[in-house]
């Protein structure tokens, strides 16, 4: 123990009685008086008693803390309520301090026991607080120092454990967009709106050879004057396709860059600022397909789960979402989602090889034993994970065989900053698409024309972006589909 933590020890108060029970022992040394030699001794072993008894007295108290709402977007305040009760009485009175991350400011401090405690005896503070960036922000523990009935003596205790406070990115409003819908059994687009079996879904056309006679329909047969038969187009959501690229690789600054961090976050984050804007235009680009009635499959560029590797995630299984629940899980598992290293390349920092899907242990680790640990072997679902030689290369023959599958739909990509290589390999994926758009996120206009002119060939509407243009432009751009955009519709790049 060094100095300064004995000097803690005790208060200002105590130090007042040793101080006076020194004088005493000196007076009696002096004088030769018995009773300043006692007066001296208790007035030392007062202060020391104390001290001792709150070391081997330890507080129990049960914490409970919760958020509202659970899961809040950036910039939106969320209101803290922190319960603190113990199962039995305490007289010490305490001033506790909540533990909060850099980001958030001064830590709250309360006085425990509350002035006016609840029914069940528990003290509760509410508190808010505000992030402009997302992530997963761990909160507390409490920090209480409590001292004995004469004030002599004080010592620290940590109360509870940290809570994870989840901010995801907030959607932006993005412009009406026709993006196409599954095609029906003749090759007619169908209309993005969610509906139930009823007879308005019957339609009807000319009879044709072969058709059966029961499937005439005789009314309107009559009003046309020529055979009209019943077509039953089955009732199906429309289904979507949205894909995030988090390479590492795509979104830094450069070779021997370093990422954008912010020493201030409190939430380890590998990321940067062209992610950042990516991830904001896949949650809009979500809250859009998903509020016009699409059913939305997130895929990454291996064409895996979108949110496998993202502690906050609900479920790291998960793919298919529909919606308000659909957007609210997407949101959330957009709150950490971090960059990522190619896949099986070695860690500097673990010197073992990081395998797809996982998240470095370091990171998050008090928050996944709230959350739950995700495993690298429960990051995709069985079948979904291309081989290992294909796991290397992004955009392989797996996200082929995932498109193949479903039915035919709009596909967006949100991209960084792909080589010529990687859009050759995706400029196929709109064969499997009524309408294929890409975002390119790029520091650089200049560095995403050789994949915009592969894209642009394949027939994708692709646009390039940086971290300054404006999302809601961008879209606009997927509206019309006359030519192919070449340049950001957003602020013109610097030099």
């Amino acid at each position: 123990m060094d100095f300064a933590s004995a000097a803690r020890l005790l208060t200002a108060r105590g130090w007042g009685l040793v101080a006076a029970g020194a004088a005493a022992l000196l007076t009696a040394h002096i004088m030769g008086r018995r009773d300043a030699l006692i007066l001296g001794l208790f007035l030392l072993a007062l202060p020391l008693l104390s001290a001792l008894a709150l070391r081997l007295v330890k507080p129990v108290f049960l914490v409970e803390r919760t958020f509202s709402p659970a899961t809040v977007e950036t910039g939106v305040p969320a209101r803290v309520m922190l319960s603190l009760r113990t199962p039995r009485p305490v007289r010490q009175s305490a001033s506790m301090r909540e533990g909060l991350p850099l980001r958030f400011g001064q830590s709250p401090v309360f006085r425990f026991p509350a002035r006016f405690p609840d029914a069940d005896g528990a003290s509760t503070y509410e508190y808010q607080l505000r992030s402009a960036r997302r992530g997963m922000f761990p909160i507390g523990p409490v920090t209480a120092e409590f001292t004995d009935l004469f004030g002599l003596s004080r010592r620290l205790h940590t109360l509870g454990a940290t809570d994870p406070l989840v901010v995801s990115p907030a959607p932006q409003e993005l412009p009406a967009a026709s993006l196409g819908g599954p095609r029906g059994t003749e090759g007619s687009v169908s209309n993005p709106r969610r509906g139930s079996p009823s007879e308005d879904d019957v339609s009807t056309r000319e009879y044709r050879a072969g058709d059966p006679m029961r499937r005439v329909h005789w009314a309107a047969t009559a009003r046309h004057g020529e055979l009209m038969v019943r077509q039953e187009e089955p009732v199906t959501s429309p289904s979507a396709t949205l894909l995030l690229d988090s390479r590492q690789s795509c979104f830094a600054g450069g070779l021997g860059t370093p990422l954008w961090t912010d020493p201030a976050a409190g939430n380890g984050l590998s990321t940067s600022e062209s992610f950042e804007w990516a991830v904001t235009a896949s949650v809009s680009a979500a809250a859009f397909l998903l509020d016009n009635g699409y059913s939305l499959h997130l895929l990454d560029a291996y064409a895996r789960p979108g949110l496998g590797r993202s502690p906050s995630t609900p479920d790291p299984l998960q793919c298919d979402f529909s919606g308000a629940a659909g957007l609210q899980d997407i949101a959330e598992g957009l709150a950490a989602l971090e960059l990522e290293a190619r896949p099986f390349e070695r860690q500097a920092d673990t010197g073992k090889a990081a395998v797809p899907g996982s998240v470095p242990a370091a990171r998050f680790r008090g928050i996944r034993a709230v959350r739950g640990a995700h495993s690298a072997g429960t990051a995709s679902p069985k079948g979904a994970d291309p081989s290992p030689a294909e796991n290397r290369r992004a955009f392989g023959s797996g996200l082929a065989d995932t498109l193949a599958q479903r039915r035919r739909g709009p596909l967006v990509a949100v991209l960084g900053r792909l080589t010529a290589d990687d859009a050759a390999r995706l400029a196929p994926a709109a064969d499997y698409a009524t309408l294929a758009c890409a975002i390119l996120v790029t520091d650089r206009l200049q560095e995403a024309g050789p994949a915009l002119a592969v894209l642009h060939a394949a027939g994708w509407q692709a646009v390039a972006a940086t971290p300054e243009s404006d999302l809601a432009r961008c879209w606009a751009a997927f509206a019309s589909a006359a030519q192919p955009v070449t340049s950001s519709p957003g602020r013109e790049d610097r030099p």
